[in-house]
């Protein structure tokens, strides 16, 4: 084998040199790519981290507003439970209100029959009872003290007005038709 030439030689290191250049500006490239990488990565991780931890947040969140929500939601078809029960108590009132207003419309309708009835019946009270002449009244099974009909018995009431418009009746102020609930 012969020696290289000093050309050869020159060639050779210009070549080794450009070679180790090259190598050491992929050496750098490869070094500053590792550094990039390694940051990306870092900063994935922080932002895995902040992800996890708003996603825990919001889960946290979810969690008691659902929670809330399920207790309104309970007190609520409570309250519809409760306010059913007494919208069914009310009708139940106002249909034995009805029933009420409808016989106190009935007995005022009545009310013409009714005071004309009263009046002869107090007529017939004040012509006392009926006398046979044939027989003494002290025979009679029936006196002045004994008959519900008496006019004495009348004396005891107050005078009442067959009228709709009598505004003198007052006992009947406090009273009231019908049961109470």
């Amino acid at each position: 084998m012969s020696s290289p030439s000093p050309v050869q030689i020159r060639e050779a290191n210009a070549h080794l040199a450009a070679l180790h250049r090259r190598v050491s500006e992929l050496e750098h490239r490869l070094e500053e790519a590792e550094n990039t990488v390694r940051e990306q990565a870092e900063s994935l991780i922080r932002k895995d981290e902040q992800l996890r931890s708003a996603t825990q947040q919001i889960t946290e969140a979810k969690d008691k507003e659902i929670f809330f929500l399920h207790e309104k939601l309970c007190q609520s078809e409570e309250s519809i439970h409760k306010l059913n029960q007494t919208i069914k108590e009310k009708d139940s009132l106002i249909g034995q209100l009805q029933h009420r207003c409808q016989l106190l419309d009935n007995i005022c309708k009545s009310r013409p029959l009714l005071d004309s009835m009263l009046s002869q019946m107090a007529e017939a009270e004040r012509m006392g009872p009926v006398r046979d002449l044939g027989k003494p009244t002290t025979n009679s099974s029936l006196t002045d003290g004994e008959s519900n009909c008496s006019p004495s018995r009348l004396s005891n009431h107050k005078d009442f007005s067959l009228s709709e418009d009598d505004s003198d009746d007052q006992e009947l102020d406090g009273v009231v038709f019908g049961t109470t609930v």
